[in-house]
């Protein structure tokens, strides 16, 4: 046995408690950082929307209608 095992079995609910306790601090600090770094690119991504938006308006685009951006036929 290592000195991790459970010398008898009443130490196991402890030992369990403590292997999940360890897994739980493993656990958020790793997804902290992930997290954060998905709301950065969610935050890059809503600016680039904005960005794209503001070049499509001073194009003078202003004319395309829809969520697929179909150009609007000219009326004759």
């Amino acid at each position: 046995m290592t000195d991790t095992d459970p010398k008898t079995l009443q130490d196991l609910p402890s030992m369990v408690q403590t292997l999940l306790q360890q897994m739980l601090r493993t656990f958020q600090t790793t997804s902290h950082p992930i997290i954060r770094r998905i709301g950065d690119t969610s935050r890059h991504t809503d600016n680039l929307e904005n960005s794209v938006a503001d070049l499509v308006t001073q194009a003078g685009a202003e004319g395309l209608e829809g969520d697929n951006k179909i150009p609007t036929t000219p009326k004759s």
